[in-house]
């Protein structure tokens, strides 16, 4: 189950970056990407943004996600947030969520904010008696013209340490 959410999470985040690469004209594009596993557990994530700018006008987006696994539980998160300005103003979006499953669960999404002026995150966690855990966490904001992503996934499995991902990406809208 969590390679099959690792793989929609990274697929949704590379398939952004793509688009808003062949999208733009002068645009620059940047992302980031990891997994770790070790003793029955994994992590992974993937980062990308992208910005570009034109005459009287800029755009920029970014996302992150990941997903952690280690014995019955699973946790993925996932973050995505978006500004355009142009001569009738600037708009913003971001859209945050997540999910757990095994074990006991927890998951907490929200955004905050307004205008140009976004934060959300999304805290996933699944956990089993005896100290089989997985976690992800997600911050992404918008912050008049500058945007950033930022997912750390954790999971662990008794006998070694918890393996660990963390990746993020930023860009300014129009650098």
């Amino acid at each position: 189950m969590a390679s099959a959410l690792t793989r929609i999470v990274i697929a949704g985040a590379f398939t952004l970056g793509t688009s808003l690469a062949a999208l733009a004209q002068g645009s620059a594009t940047i992302g980031s990407g990891g997994s770790a596993a070790g003793g029955g557990a994994s992590a992974s994530g993937l980062a990308t943004g992208g910005a570009s700018a034109a005459p009287g006008s800029t755009s920029g987006t970014v996302g992150s996600g990941g997903s952690a696994a280690a014995g019955g539980t699973s946790a993925s998160s996932l973050g995505l947030g978006a500004e355009s300005t142009g001569t009738s103003g600037a708009s913003s979006s971001l859209a945050t969520g997540g999910s757990a499953a095994g074990g006991r669960t927890m998951s907490n999404s929200g955004v905050h904010g307004n205008g140009n002026n976004l934060h959300g995150q999304s805290m996933d966690q699944a956990h089993e008696p005896g100290g089989v855990w997985s976690k992800s966490h997600t911050r992404t904001k918008v912050h008049n013209g500058q945007l950033g992503s930022t997912t750390k996934s954790m999971a662990h499995e008794p006998g070694g340490p918890p393996v660990k991902s963390t990746t993020g990406a930023t860009v300014g809208s129009g650098d």
